[in-house]
């Protein structure tokens, strides 16, 4: 294996490593994906983008990686980062295009020299069957669901991903971690399901806390922040216009009257460098059994 060139960017501290399909080709194994991802013994990072690659529907392809190794269908902070990515790569600039993911293509527009990016979401659908969840054909909205020791309202929704929205009244990060693991490999939600615990501030303004599906607790995500604020809105909780208040910073979603979501964030560049072949080589010490 030769060396890896990468680029890293967060944003509101959900990062991702970027790499050129050139640098490695257009397969990453999911072990070579854990082990960059790996905090103690690879770069670190909440998923891998690798990009562009050749679309016949789109200007780019994307396809993003959870750390655990598996393949997701659409990440607002991915494609927000994989945009800021391609405007300093020269290969766009301040106008519109078009990338083309697991969950569906969407339309970017990079602005203040990269720093901030929207991204057209799409059409979010609340239908069982598209999500998809368990059961009968239906809007799934207030709907129960008991985890471990409570009872919980809860809405599930999709943005090209499936999402699962517990209504709170407070949300912590203790909350995410204690119930997330078991709403995420609920049975009712046969492709798993991020996890967001919502809190209605007020008209505009929604409060989470996110369980992502496959990556664990997670300080911000544009697709959890788009579904949240979707429910809200289709509730009637919020108007068309809502900031949502993440742990790691704020992202702003419009609604048309479809459901078609445009979200609207910052991303950092934090570095590029090279990933050398004898990371891929080194064994993780075993576990010592106390």
């Amino acid at each position: 294996m030769k060396e890896i060139r990468y680029a890293k960017y967060h944003g509101l501290g959900n990062d991702y490593i970027v790499i050129r399909p050139g640098d490695i080709g257009e397969g990453l194994e999911p072990q070579l994906i854990r082990q960059i991802c790996d905090r103690n013994y690879g770069v670190g990072s909440d998923g891998v983008l690798l990009g562009p690659l050749d679309s016949d529907t789109a200007d780019f392809r994307l396809r993003i990686f959870n750390p655990d190794g598996s393949e997701a269908e659409k990440s607002g902070n991915g494609l927000r980062i994989f945009s800021r990515f391609l405007y300093d790569q020269g290969l766009v600039h301040e106008s519109h295009f078009k990338v083309e993911t697991l969950g569906g293509i969407v339309t970017c527009l990079v602005q203040k020299a990269g720093k901030i990016v929207t991204v057209d979401m799409g059409e979010v659908s609340f239908l069982s069957s598209k999500i998809p969840v368990a059961g009968i054909e239906r809007e799934v909205l207030r709907e129960k669901i008991y985890i471990l020791d409570t009872t919980f309202e809860y809405c599930a929704a999709t943005v090209g991903n499936p999402h699962c929205v517990i209504l709170c009244e407070e949300v912590s990060q203790e909350l995410a971690r204690k119930y997330g693991p078991f709403i995420e490999t609920d049975a009712r939600f046969p492709h798993r399901t991020n996890v967001q615990f919502m809190k209605v501030l007020d008209r505009q303004n929604i409060q989470i806390e996110i369980w992502e599906r496959s990556a664990g607790y997670t300080l911000a995500s544009g697709s959890s922040s788009t579904a949240a604020a979707a429910v809200a809105y289709k509730l009637g909780f919020c108007g068309s216009v809502i900031t949502v208040h993440m742990p790691g910073g704020n992202l702003t979603i419009r609604f048309s009257q479809d459901f078609s979501a445009v979200m609207t964030g910052p991303v950092t560049r934090v570095c590029e460098g090279l990933i050398f072949p004898e990371m891929f080589e080194d064994e993780k010490p075993s576990k010592v059994s106390s």
